[in-house]
């Protein structure tokens, strides 16, 4: 169970690279006046997919701490990132959900939605590396 975290939070970033690609798609038809082609039904459905990953496997995560360790936020910086992530992850889902429901020709959201979620992004690359961490430490013993 210990390594189903990593494998599907590590799989949701992969994901969440794709989402990115696709909206620098839209950033540069938005803001650098390229002409591009934006696939808007995929851009949500995986973003909804990469984020919601993101946030039960963060969820899931804080669970088998408890269970297996007995303790909460005892996985150091990795535990206190997520918890840094989780508003920037609540904010992408219901700004991109806002936006899917009333499309509309607006700028200062979709950029305000494209930072946080790259700010998520970024975030998410370093718990991998605190995820290591984490896993030779804890599962592995050393």
């Amino acid at each position: 169970m210990l390594i189903v975290h990593p494998i599907v939070q590590f799989l949701a970033t992969l994901l969440a690279l794709y989402v990115l690609y696709l909206g620098l798609l839209r950033f540069g038809s938005l803001h650098l006046k390229k002409t591009t082609a934006f696939d808007w039904k995929r851009h949500v459905t995986m973003g909804y997919l990469s984020l919601g990953t993101w946030l039960v496997g963060m969820a899931a995560g804080g669970a088998m701490v408890y269970l297996y360790w007995h303790g909460i936020l005892i996985t150091g910086t990795h535990g206190k990132v997520s918890l840094v992530m989780a508003p920037f992850m609540v904010f992408g889902l219901a700004s991109g959900l806002y936006m899917d429901q009333k499309k509309l020709k607006r700028k200062a959201l979709p950029l305000m939605h494209g930072v946080s979620n790259l700010v998520v992004l970024i975030l998410a690359l370093t718990q991998i590396v605190s995820g290591w961490g984490v896993y030779k430490v804890f599962v592995q013993g050393g």
